[in-house]
C-alpha cells in the first residue's frame, strides 16, 4: 500500500474544513493546515479557523502554532510541512493537508526558496509602470527578464507580475529560481482535489460567512490585535476593512459590505491558481464519497 498526501484546496467558503475532517475521520489519519493565517493564535473569527469541536475530532498541525508577532514564510511552512509529513507518513498511509493558500502548497509540494524582503521603492516604479502603461508592459518586461516565470504566472494578475518582477530585478536572480523541486518527499505520492460551487452559490456562502464573522466578534478581535497591524496577517481581508472602520474611514456596514466583496475576489484568484493544476480533482457538492473511492483506489494501486 502506498502512501498517499491528500491535498483539500480550493476557494474560501468551498467546505475544505469539513472536508478535510470527514477525509481523516474516515481514514483515521491527521490534518496539516496549509492556511497561511490560521496559524497564528490570536485570529479566528477573520481567518475562518476550524471550531474549538471540529479541532476536537481530529488533531491538526499548524493551527495556533504561533504568534501574529512572527512571521512564516511559504519556503519556511514547506520544509517544516515536509518534515511533518514525513514523520506522519511513518505511521499513517493517508495524510490530509486542507488550505487555500496556494504559494503554501506550491511550497510543499515543490519547495520555495526564501523570498527578498519587499523593495518598497521598486514595488512604487512597478506599480507606477502599470498605472501609466497598463499591464501589457509589466509583461514584456517579465518576459524580458524572467521567461519562465512569465510562461508560467497569472499574466492577469498584476500583483503577482509585479512580485515576481520585484523579486528578479532586486535580487538579480530570475523568480523562477526561487522556486525548486525539493519539496516532495520520494516516500509518498499526493493528489489534490476541491469542491466546484456553482459561482452564485459560493457567493452566497461568502456572504453568509462574513456576516457570521460579524456578529461572532471579528471587531473585537480585530480590536484585539491592533499593536500589530503592520503585520502581513493583519494586511489581508477581513482585517483590513475592520482597521479603516477602527480609524472611522468606513461605517461597520460598509466594512462588512467590502469583506464580502473582496473574499469573492480572493476566491476567484483562488480559483485561477487551482485551476492552472492539471491533476485537479473537483468534486461537485453533495459528492464528497466519489473523493473516498479514488483515494482507495489510488492507495492500493
Amino acid at each position: 500500500m502506498s502512501k498517499l498526501l491528500v491535498i483539500i484546496a480550493g476557494p474560501t467558503a468551498s467546505g475544505k474544513t469539513r472536508l478535510a475532517i470527514d477525509l481523516a475521520l474516515h481514514f483515521n489519519t491527521e490534518i496539516v493546515s496549509a492556511d497561511s493565517r490560521q496559524f497564528f493564535r490570536e485570529l479566528s473569527i477573520g481567518t475562518a479557523k476550524p471550531s474549538t469541536d471540529e479541532l476536537s475530532l481530529v488533531k491538526h498541525h499548524f493551527i495556533n502554532s504561533h504568534s501574529v508577532s512572527e512571521t512564516i514564510t511559504a519556503g519556511k511552512f514547506g520544509e517544516a510541512a515536509v518534515e511533518l509529513l514525513n514523520s506522519l507518513f511513518q505511521k499513517k498511509d493517508v495524510v490530509i493537508v486542507a488550505g487555500g493558500s496556494g504559494l503554501y502548497i506550491d511550497a510543499l509540494l515543490n519547495g520555495l526558496d526564501d523570498l527578498p524582503s519587499a523593495n518598497q521603492e521598486l514595488r512604487e516604479k512597478l506599480n507606477g509602470i502599470f498605472l501609466q502603461d497598463g499591464i501589457t508592459a509589466l509583461r514584456e518586461k517579465l518576459k524580458e527578464t524572467d521567461p519562465v516565470s512569465w510562461s508560467k504566472i497569472d499574466l492577469n494578475n498584476p500583483r503577482r507580475i509585479i512580485r515576481a518582477l520585484e523579486v528578479t530585478l532586486s535580487s538579480g536572480k530570475p523568480y523562477s529560481s526561487f522556486l525548486r523541486n525539493k519539496g516532495k518527499s520520494a516516500e509518498w505520492d499526493w493528489l489534490i482535489a476541491g469542491i466546484s460551487w456553482p459561482r452564485e452559490e459560493l457567493y452566497k456562502r461568502i456572504n453568509d460567512r462574513t456576516g457570521k464573522m460579524i456578529s461572532d466578534g471579528l471587531l473585537d478581535e480585530t480590536k484585539n490585535v491592533i499593536q500589530y497591524r503592520g503585520k502581513n496577517a493583519l494586511s489581508t481581508v477581513g482585517y483590513r476593512e475592520m482597521f479603516d472602520h477602527i480609524d472611522g474611514k468606513i461605517s461597520l456596514e460598509e466594512a462588512t459590505g467590502l469583506i464580502a466583496q473582496h473574499t469573492r475576489n480572493y476566491a476567484k484568484r483562488q480559483l485561477t491558481w487551482f485551476r492552472k493544476y492539471p491533476e485537479m480533482i473537483w468534486i461537485n457538492p453533495g459528492e464528497e464519497s466519489k473523493l473516498v473511492e479514488i483515494i482507495n483506489a489510488k492507495i492500493s494501486s
